[in-house]
């Protein structure tokens, strides 16, 4: 149970500084091209693709493979007191780390396919990542509907049976909304509010569960009814 614990804490931390570091490179390196023409951008790409590469490889691959832990972390954690409810959560966790896994691999492979055509026909190779980038975004760029899922089970399970800080459970429960309100187009910008609460969620959650492994959540059925 402790080493669970523990490497569920180091995914976690993980993740914050995944998620730190793609932000401050998007925020410095990439801003003069992210909202760019996708010509624009393409030529970025391709003229850049070691460095894009490594960008998605840390927010994607990096991220979502630490999330397994982190998930499976928490599920030992808080299962005691709510067993259905943590094996919902955490089949949404697991679709999402999948998710972003996924769109990491596609982004990857994508660089490389693009920047063999770029040389042979700019106009095409912009069309093509326009198509590609459609199924990324559409995989876990955009919507974040399965993390807001399980991050708001999750919380709520917290709330109810004990074993994470309440300040980190209310902050769950605002992200997991967030992520939710992400399926209507209008409200995108939610997205916002997902990926920056993520990262005080990752840190606090991480702390957490590496000083205090062995703290795992058990009521009794007359505290909490299983689900």
């Amino acid at each position: 149970m402790n080493n669970l614990q523990k490497m569920g804490g180091v995914g976690a931390l993980v993740n914050a500084t995944a998620y730190i570091v793609g932000l401050s490179l998007a925020l410095t390196l990439l801003l003069p091209i992210l909202n760019a023409e996708p010509g624009q951008y393409v030529a970025f790409l391709v003229e850049n693709q070691t460095f894009m590469v490594v960008w998605h490889l840390i927010i994607y691959l990096v991220a979502g493979v630490f999330m397994v832990p982190l998930m499976l972390g928490l599920h030992e954690r808080l299962q005691a007191g709510a067993t259905g409810l943590m094996q919902i959560a955490t089949a949404f966790g697991l679709i999402w780390a999948g998710l972003v896994i996924a769109s990491g691999m596609l982004l990857v492979n994508n660089a490389g396919i693009i920047a063999d055509l770029y040389g042979k026909d700019p106009a095409q190779a912009t069309a093509v990542w326009l198509a590609l980038s459609a199924v990324e975004r559409g995989l876990g760029g955009a919507i974040e509907l399965p993390g807001g899922l399980w991050i708001l089970l999750v919380s709520w399970v917290a709330l109810r049976v004990g074993g994470l800080p309440k300040v980190l459970n209310y902050l769950g429960i605002v992200i997991g909304l967030a992520g939710i309100l992400t399926v209507v187009p209008a409200l995108y910008e939610a997205g916002t509010v997902f990926g920056l609460g993520f990262i005080l969620w990752f840190a606090g959650v991480g702390i957490v569960m590496v000083r205090d492994q062995t703290k795992v959540a058990a009521v009794s059925l007359a505290q909490a009814t299983t689900v």
